[in-house]
């Protein structure tokens, strides 16, 4: 049973254009499963999670497109999500045969003293998704 009384980070938002393209980006490109749908009457939802609650400790991301006919920019979003992930070259490569921009060939990173590969990607709709493998 999970424990209801310490709060912790649960699932982050993130508006798309193309709910059916978001989907198959994050579960072909990104690996994630998904895990429930919501049709409400003004949106409707997508929940995306790794496997058995791997890759994020239970994190879910929800993504979300309004059906309501109002205005949302979907586009260039002051947004990134860091993915710690065991291959940052294959995924940007998977990335790019999907038809989105890899915006920084995974290499080394520039911290001084750090050995990890950082990578990074856009999303369907632009979001950034820093890849960070460790140990590179």
């Amino acid at each position: 049973m999970p424990d209801l009384e310490t709060p912790y980070f649960r699932s982050t938002g993130l508006g798309v254009s193309d709910l059916a393209r978001s989907v198959d980006f994050y579960t072909r490109v990104m690996g994630m499963e998904q895990v429930q749908t919501f049709e409400l009457d003004y949106m409707n939802e997508v929940v995306v999670a790794f496997p058995d609650g791997k890759g994020g400790h239970g994190h879910r991301l929800v993504l979300m497109h309004w059906i309501d006919g109002s205005e949302r920019n979907y586009a260039h979003n002051p947004v990134k999500i860091v993915w710690q992930v065991p291959d940052a070259r294959a995924i940007a490569e998977r990335a790019r045969e999907a038809g989105c921009r890899v915006t920084r060939e995974p290499g080394p990173s520039k911290a001084p003293g750090s050995k990890n590969v950082v990578g990074f990607i856009e999303d369907p709709d632009g979001y950034q998704i820093e890849l960070l493998q460790i140990g590179g």
